[in-house]
C-alpha cells in the first residue's frame, strides 16, 4: 500500500492503461457475440468484490476491485451448461464461435495500430544523435570526437536520431566511416576506422557488428510525420513488434534466449508504464501499443484457457466434424491451466527478483 501511495500518479496511469487493454479485448468478444445472436449475461472489468453494476438489455455490466483482468460471461459457454437454446454459445456453429474468440486479440492489434498512428503524428520518441559519452580506446575517441557533438551524416547518409545513427554504422560497407558533426556552431568532417566485435543481439545470438565507441546522450527527440506517413510507419512498427515477439518465442523455446530475462508481468509492466508516464503522452501511447500487441500474441497461444486454446479446440471440431469428448477437453484444459499458473508464478518471481523485492522482503523478515 505504501508503495502504491508513493507512486500514486503512476499507479493511476497503470490502472487506466490496463483497463483500456482489458476493456478493448473483452469488448471484441462481446460485440461479435451479440452480433451472431449469443446472449451475454455479464461483462466484467476486473475481478474480486463488486464495486458497481448495472443491468442493460439483459447484460449485467460490472466494475470489480482488482483491475488485473476481466471477462465476458455468455449463455451456455460451458458445454455442460448449454441447454440447446439458439442464443447460447455452444448452440452456434464452430465458425461463429471462432469469430467470437478471435475478435478479442484482433481488436487488441487494431488498438495497437491506432496508438502507433497517433504516436507518429504527435511525435515518435527517440534519442538524439548527440554524443553522450565516449568509450576509451575506441575509434570515436581516437578520432577526436567529444561529448555533445551532434552527428549530422555518416557516409553521406543524413542522421536525425540515434536509431538512424546505429543503422548507418551497422550498414556501412566499409570499416572506414566518414562522419560529419556539429560542435557548437562549427561543422567538422572526421574519418574513422570502425572496430568489428562479436556481440550478442536481442535474441542472445552472437554476431559481428561494427562499433565506433560512442554512447547516446539522454536527450529525447520527437519525430513527427504526416498523417499518410504515420499510417505506413505504424504498420511497419506493428509488423516489427510482431516479428520480434515470435522470434523471441522461438529463441526462448530453443534455449538461446533466457526466459527469465525476456518476460515480465504486472510489476514489470508497472515500472515500464511509470517511466513512460514521466516522459509524456506519446511514450504512454507507444507502450500501450506494444503491450496491446503482446497481449494479442500471448492470447493466441494454443493453450487453454487462452483464446488460442479455444481456437485450437474449434479447429479440431471443424476438421473432425464433432467436438472432442468432454473428458478429453477437461484434461487438456487442466493441463493448460496448470501451465498458465506455473508461468504466472515464474513471471511474478522473476519480477520480484529483478526489481529487488525479494531482498526487501528478506530484510523485513530478519
Amino acid at each position: 500500500m505504501e508503495f502504491l501511495l508513493a507512486n500514486f500518479k503512476s499507479t493511476g496511469v497503470f490502472i487506466i492503461v490496463l483497463s483500456i487493454l482489458i476493456l478493448v479485448h473483452e469488448w471484441g468478444h462481446f460485440i461479435v457475440a451479440k452480433r451472431v445472436g449469443v446472449r451475454v449475461e455479464r461483462f466484467s472489468l476486473g475481478f474480486g468484490p463488486k464495486l458497481w453494476s448495472k443491468m442493460h438489455q439483459g447484460t449485467e455490466y460490472l466494475l470489480c476491485l482488482i483491475p488485473l483482468g476481466g471477462y465476458v460471461k455468455m449463455a451456455g459457454d460451458e458445454r455442460l451448461e448449454c441447454k440447446g437454446t439458439p442464443d447460447e454459445f455452444f448452440s452456434k456453429a464452430p465458425g461463429q464461435r471462432a469469430q467470437i474468440v478471435l475478435t478479442g486479440p484482433v481488436v487488441n492489434v487494431i488498438l495497437a495500430y491506432i496508438c502507433f498512428v497517433f504516436v507518429f503524428i504527435l511525435g515518435y520518441p527517440d534519442l538524439s544523435a548527440k554524443v553522450g559519452g565516449l568509450v576509451d580506446g575506441y575509434p570515436a575517441q581516437k578520432a577526436g570526437l567529444q561529448v555533445d557533438d551532434k552527428i549530422l551524416t555518416i557516409n553521406n547518409v543524413k542522421i536525425g536520431n540515434w536509431t538512424e545513427l546505429q543503422k548507418a554504422v551497422k550498414d556501412s560497407s566499409s570499416q572506414k566511416i566518414a562522419v560529419t558533426l556539429l560542435r557548437g556552431k562549427q561543422e567538422l568532417a572526421v574519418t574513422l576506422d570502425s572496430r568489428v566485435e562479436e556481440r550478442k543481439n536481442i535474441f542472445g545470438q552472437h554476431q559481428k557488428v561494427q562499433l565506433i565507441g560512442i554512447r547516446p546522450k539522454d536527450d529525447v527527440v520527437l519525430l513527427k510525420y504526416s498523417v499518410g506517413e504515420s499510417f505506413v510507419k505504424a504498420y511497419q512498427k506493428l509488423a516489427e513488434i510482431v516479428v520480434t515477439t515470435y522470434k523471441s518465442f522461438y529463441f526462448m523455446i530453443t534455449g538461446s534466449l533466457s526466459v527469465k530475462d525476456s518476460v515480465t508481468g504486472p510489476i514489470g509492466i508497472f515500472y515500464i508504464i511509470k517511466s513512460a508516464a514521466e516522459m509524456g503522452l506519446t511514450h504512454v501511447l507507444f507502450i500501450l501499443g506494444v503491450i496491446s500487441t503482446s497481449l494479442a500474441i500471448f492470447n493466441l497461444l494454443p493453450v487453454i484457457p487462452l483464446d488460442g486454446g479455444h481456437l485450437f479446440f474449434l479447429g479440431i471440431e471443424k476438421i473432425r466434424g464433432k467436438a472432442l469428448s468432454e473428458k478429453t477437453e477437461e484434461w487438456i484444459g487442466r493441463i493448460g491451466f496448470s501451465l498458465i499458473i506455473c508461468l504466472a508464478i515464474f513471471v511474478f518471481y522473476s519480477d520480484f527478483a529483478r526489481f529487488g523485492w525479494i531482498e526487501k522482503l528478506k530484510h523485513l523478515i530478519r
